[in-house]
């Protein structure tokens, strides 16, 4: 089969790999949607593509070329040794927590084994991922797919809709407050999405009038282009001069960071999402003398997982509508050269 692979330097090349067996405990899926997500931009871009980031984060891994695609979702078609017919029914329809660990530790048993302190497996870098027709996984990794959703649906729960929920649920935020999303990627319109869902008043933060634009269409009640407008000054000029009650920081960059800060209210809660960069606060005037909360949040467990999904069908909340491209893999260069650019809505590889 033919997987699209991060050779490094926004260069992507379909590569051959034979189609998976399942081994002890695994299963084998074929892929039905497979989504594009903001953090394989840092694994595109990277010079020595999948394996130095991998290295770079820590993760280890063989240094081989590795399958990309961490957002799966798609049918069970095989499965191995010791994987009892109910977990995992032939034809189920899935999605996959993309990430593995030992099994045993209180993490692992937790359904965190993104936190695993003996070493993780993260599909679509240091595993092989979604960008191919099947995908092999260990069975204890899927996560049932309501029916009501599509298979799209699901591939964004399995990494941005799902990110976003888990910080939303992490802040605990009551219907009624106001909350201002900074940064309208994949995550950031999920978070506008589930936000307008729960009754939050959602202002939406960008430097981009089209993702800003969309936005609007997902029900964010006002937007702030930070390129053009001071993001602090217009948040509380929209709340009466208070500052939001909760922001959501989800692009990775330190000005936005600061901004989500010094814009929320005092007894607010400031969530940062976006992975990377460092950012400096003056602890007393920022933070303390405010009675300020500031959380960290790092995508989900598997039952939160499964929690977002129920969210989903339960609220009715249009989660295609993420999608503004659909692709087939062979289509994977000019894709990604395009989602590079952080000026449209989310992308996915249809099988």
């Amino acid at each position: 089969m033919k997987g699209v692979v991060f050779t490094g330097n926004r260069q992507v090349e379909l590569m051959d790999f034979p189609d998976p067996t399942p081994g002890p405990g695994e299963v084998v899926l074929k892929i039905k949607a497979s989504g594009m997500c903001g953090s394989d931009l840092g694994v595109y871009r990277s010079p020595g593509g999948g394996p130095a980031k991998a290295a770079e984060l820590g993760l280890g891994g063989s240094g081989e070329a590795v399958i990309a695609g961490h957002e799966p979702c798609g049918i069970v078609v095989a499965r191995g040794p010791e994987v009892l017919e109910k977990a995992a029914p032939i034809g189920a329809r899935v999605m996959v927590h993309h990430y593995d660990g030992c099994g045993t530790c209180a993490h692992c048993h937790q359904g965190w084994a993104q936190l695993c302190q003996n070493g993780i497996t993260v599909y679509g870098i240091t595993g092989h991922g979604a960008h191919a027709p099947y995908m092999k996984v260990p069975a204890h990794t899927l996560v049932t797919l309501p029916e009501p959703l599509s298979f799209a649906a699901g591939a964004a729960i399995s990494c941005g809709t799902g990110t976003a929920y888990g910080a939303i649920r992490r802040m605990d935020m009551p219907g009624g407050t106001t909350m201002a999303v900074f940064g309208q990627g994949p995550v950031g319109l999920s978070a506008t999405l589930l936000g307008k869902a729960m009754g939050t008043r959602i202002i939406a933060v960008d430097i981009s009038d089209e993702r800003l634009f969309l936005a609007q269409k997902f029900g964010a009640d006002a937007t702030i282009n930070a390129g053009t407008h001071d993001p602090i000054d217009m948040l509380h000029q929209l709340t009466n001069g208070q500052g939001v009650d909760y922001a959501m920081e989800c692009s990775g960059y330190a000005e936005a960071r600061l901004n989500a800060i010094r814009s929320t209210r005092t007894w607010g809660t400031v969530c940062f999402v976006g992975e990377g960069n460092d950012v400096t606060i003056d602890v007393s005037r920022d933070m303390l003398r405010r009675q300020l909360t500031i959380l960290g949040s790092w995508t989900f467990s598997t039952m939160g997982q499964a929690d977002c999904a129920e969210f989903c069908v339960r609220h009715q909340v249009p989660v295609d509508k993420l999608f503004t491209h659909h692709y087939g893999i062979d289509e994977a260069d000019d894709a990604y050269d395009l989602f590079d650019k952080q000026t449209t809505g989310k992308g996915v590889f249809l099988f």
